[in-house]
């Protein structure tokens, strides 16, 4: 695909679930691979380089400490994580700053559930970031279906739509549950 003629594709399912003092973004995306080659999606340096919101200095599939690096055009901000849980292909959870992302990978019969679990200190933050996770697993999908787009990442979303995705998330967020 050519990068100009990117565009989002349809909200996710999202929840802003209380955990704790705290809150998780539930964000939920069903994908067209088999866990495994999502699950190498989610923990090799080159691939997450291809499409999240960091670089990885290290593979994320095995316990043990890490720094992730957030990328803002040429200004990149390091924060250490630690990879706590690495259970290939079903489950990752690690540290991410003070943020705690757990992801759950489940087959299904066209290819895997992704689950996602975002621990953030303000709700009112869910909307912002559920349009920065659309934003970079529509990315990722596209990398996995071998037509990568190249990383959309920091102030560079606003030109994809992340305006739009945050006011539609933060919509569907003050939705009373159902």
């Amino acid at each position: 695909m050519d990068r100009d003629s990117f565009r989002p594709g349809p909200l996710a399912e999202v929840a802003r679930v209380p955990a704790g003092d705290r809150w998780d973004l539930v964000f939920v995306r069903d994908l067209r691979h088999p866990p495994e080659k999502v699950w190498a999606a989610l923990t090799e340096p080159d691939r997450l380089a291809q499409w999240a919101p960091f670089l990885a200095s290290r593979d994320l599939s095995t316990p043990g400490e890490a720094t992730l690096s957030t990328v803002d055009g040429e200004q990149t901000h390091p924060q250490p994580a630690t990879v706590r849980h690495a259970d290939r292909p079903s489950l990752l959870e690690y540290t991410w700053g003070d943020g705690l992302l757990r992801w759950e990978l489940t087959p299904t019969a066209a290819g895997t559930r992704l689950t996602l679990r975002h621990r953030i200190d303000d709700p009112d933050f869910g909307p912002m970031l559920a349009a920065g996770w659309h934003l970079c697993l529509d990315v990722a999908g596209h990398l996995l279906d071998g037509d990568p787009v190249g990383p959309i990442r920091g102030g560079e979303a606003k030109e994809f739509g992340w305006e739009d995705l945050r006011a539609a998330y933060a919509e569907r967020l003050a939705a009373p549950e159902s």
